[in-house]
């Protein structure tokens, strides 16, 4: 399938840019033909600039590039959906979206990339890195302790003990997968799958 620049009177088609990891979105931007050529050629979004009146790559003065991973056009072929990974902020105000959504899986996404930092660049003062050291027989007995801890606070009424016992399952959960080489959307995949039978 191919995109019809042909509907818009100026070739213009919008291009929705959303983050890979994240589902973000995280900015809007207009292609012609030659953007799209250039965007896939190099692997970095590049957009036609209505103001410039000229092909303007995101992060070309910033260095704040985005990376793409898929392009996907809607069913009326007239508009993108570009997944990219941002390499920064997206907003020229700094902030990671142009919309300024927040959204939890932000977090979830940056711990998953510390973890993984953790895991890939050991740091002896760190705790993850300790874990990963220990191997795979330490990192899922923690798992199973926290769980444990977990459903013993769930038969109280003591919300900061139960919350906090929930987050260090999620935590150790996510050094889990990571040291099992998978991902949370891995296992968001496999859920999603499962709902749409």
């Amino acid at each position: 399938m191919k995109i019809d620049f042909s509907k818009y009177k100026d070739g213009l088609a919008p291009a929705i840019i959303q983050d890979v990891s994240t589902q973000k979105v995280l900015m809007l931007g207009f292609m012609n033909a030659e953007a799209l050529e250039k965007t896939n050629k190099e692997k970095r979004v590049t957009f036609f600039s209505r103001t410039k009146n000229r092909l303007w790559t995101k992060g070309e003065e910033s260095g704040n590039f985005l990376s793409v991973k898929e392009v996907l056009i809607d069913c009326d072929t007239d508009t993108l959906l570009i997944k990219a990974d941002p390499v920064g902020p997206v907003c020229h105000t700094g902030a990671d979206t142009c919309f300024n959504e927040k959204n939890t899986g932000d977090f979830l996404a940056k711990l998953e990339q510390i973890i993984l930092e953790r895991k890939n660049n050991p740091s002896e003062k760190s705790y993850t890195s300790s874990l990963f050291a220990k191997g795979m027989n330490k990192i899922a007995q923690k798992v199973g302790e926290e769980a444990t801890e977990l459903v013993i606070e769930a038969k109280d009424d003591n919300k900061d003990l139960f919350l906090g016992e929930a987050a260090d399952l999620l935590f150790h959960y996510l050094i889990l997968l990571r040291a099992k080489n998978f991902e949370l959307k891995d296992v968001l995949e496999v859920l999603e799958k499962r709902h749409s039978k």
